[in-house]
């Protein structure tokens, strides 16, 4: 087992935070603490990159959907980015895939997101 790493970074379309190792209980209320800490404007994306996480659980889950809420009460969008193949087959079990924009990388979930002018 793996601990929580999450980098962030701006970017002219919002906040890019990559996701490294687990998230899952033990280390899924680090996310969540952060979520009140990042700025967003409205119109801005949130975009999650997953590519480095290992493991998800439902306390995962259920940090995802924190930060879906988090972008929805700034008014702002959310995206995941580099989903793993075992996260993106509970995402879509239980329809979350549906709520999420998934992106092959974060490079294409900023340059689809970014505000018009």
């Amino acid at each position: 087992m793996s601990t929580l790493g999450i980098t962030t970074r701006d970017t002219p379309a919002g906040p890019v935070l990559e996701i490294l190792g687990d998230l899952d209980y033990g280390h899924a209320g680090r996310l969540r603490e952060l979520l009140p800490t990042i700025a967003l404007r409205p119109g801005q994306r949130l975009v999650l990159d997953l590519s480095g996480m290992e493991f998800c659980d439902s306390s995962g889950i259920t940090a995802l959907i924190a930060a879906h809420q988090h972008a929805l009460a700034a008014h702002a969008d959310i995206a995941l980015a580099g989903v793993p193949a075992n996260t993106l087959r509970i995402l879509r079990i239980v329809g979350l895939d549906q709520i999420f924009p998934l992106h092959p990388d974060s490079d294409s979930a900023v340059r689809d997101g970014r505000p018009s002018r």
